[in-house]
């Protein structure tokens, strides 16, 4: 069984399913990829399912859950009607909870728009059961980045790690109208590029002190919880992984939809 390589991919708006923009063939190819590594399950980490502690999800067939408003109607139309593995979900916890980590298991729990937005153009026909992992709040860089480590030896048993966030996410800054094919503010392209000088170079330590070494770092994360995914991910990838990128552009503006291959 190959190793899986930890992801992270930007879910940007809900509504990347009706406007995927550029992100749209992105996702679709590196699904393509990902898939031709036969991954035994996805684990994927939302900030859209914050918890006290970490929470596994252990539903036979999670629901799509809309847990949106005011976006468009058709939205609340679209389904995942993707399989979970209650077994794989407990066994997850349970190695949570032998390295110390309280972890409880979530029977009821489906998959908020963070996970099913991406993962339906990931992987379209819904073949790979997913398992969602709540985000314990409250939560930074570093302890992300440690949760991503214990669960790193899941990899080796074909469990695809897929961090679910936005590489930028101020929201405050959406403006009435705009579209997908705006020009993107100069500063989310400045944040969007630091982070991937300081991937490609290994550099962990200035990544989680990026609230303090980033340009822009406020702007582009008012709060922190859509770039943690990131963390977690490189947590998971391990010492000395290969970053790859992933150009999607930036949507709306202010919403960089870059991806990262960990491995």
């Amino acid at each position: 069984m190959p190793r899986m390589p930890a992801v992270f991919v930007s879910h940007g708006s809900p509504m990347l399913p009706l406007e995927p923009g550029a992100a749209g063939p992105m996702l679709q190819q590196l699904g393509d990829e990902l898939q031709r590594l036969h991954p035994r399950a996805v684990l994927v980490l939302s900030p859209h399912w914050m918890t006290r502690g970490v929470a596994v999800g252990a539903h036979p067939h999670p629901p799509t859950l809309h847990d949106f408003h005011g976006f468009d109607p058709a939205l609340r139309e679209l389904r995942y009607p993707v399989a979970g593995d209650p077994a794989l979900a407990a066994a997850i916890a349970q190695s949570l909870r032998d390295a110390g980590l309280p972890a409880a298991l979530d029977t009821q729990r489906g998959l908020d728009h963070g996970a099913w937005v991406p993962l339906l153009l990931m992987f379209r026909e819904a073949g790979v059961p997913v398992i969602p992992l709540s985000m314990p709040w409250p939560l930074d860089a570093g302890a992300a980045w440690r949760l991503g480590r214990l669960l790193a030896p899941w990899r080796a048993q074909g469990l695809l790690l897929l961090g679910s966030g936005s590489l930028t996410h101020n929201l405050h800054e959406f403006r009435p109208g705009a579209t997908v094919d705006d020009a993107a503010e100069p500063y989310v392209l400045e944040f969007a590029a630091w982070v991937r000088e300081a991937l490609e170079r290994g550099d962990v330590e200035a990544l989680l002190a990026w609230e303090q070494r980033a340009p822009h770092a406020r702007r582009a994360h008012p709060t922190p919880e859509h770039l943690l995914p990131l963390h977690w991910a490189l947590g998971a990838a391990g010492d000395g992984c290969a970053a790859r990128w992933r150009s999607a552009g930036v949507h709306y503006g202010m919403l960089s939809m870059d991806a990262w291959t960990l491995s």
